[in-house]
């Protein structure tokens, strides 16, 4: 998501990002992941989007250092949406 890696880098020392795969075929999921996150370990395990009951994308969760879901939505998010949420997460001392 573009608005993601725009504001990424502000919250590098603070947030981790973790981008989950569609859901494609394996080999093109790890093809495209390769890709973006090369010289990176990452894995694959499709169960992670029943244990967040996702049912399709973009969806985007907020989880503290010590594994609470603080928050979620479902859609796009703007930056000026994104930040408000991203500095709540930090202010958690997530």
């Amino acid at each position: 998501m573009p608005v993601v890696d725009a504001v990424a880098p502000d919250y590098e020392d603070s947030v981790r990002f973790v981008a989950i795969g569609g859901q494609s075929d394996f080999e093109k999921t790890k093809a495209r992941a390769d890709e973006l996150l090369a010289n990176t370990d990452w894995g694959f395990d499709d169960s992670i989007w029943d244990l967040y009951g996702v049912r399709g994308q973009p969806v985007s969760f907020l989880i503290t250092g010590n594994d609470i879901v603080v928050g979620n939505w479902f859609g796009a998010a703007g930056e000026q949406e994104l930040r408000k949420a991203l500095d709540e997460l930090v202010a958690l001392g997530a």
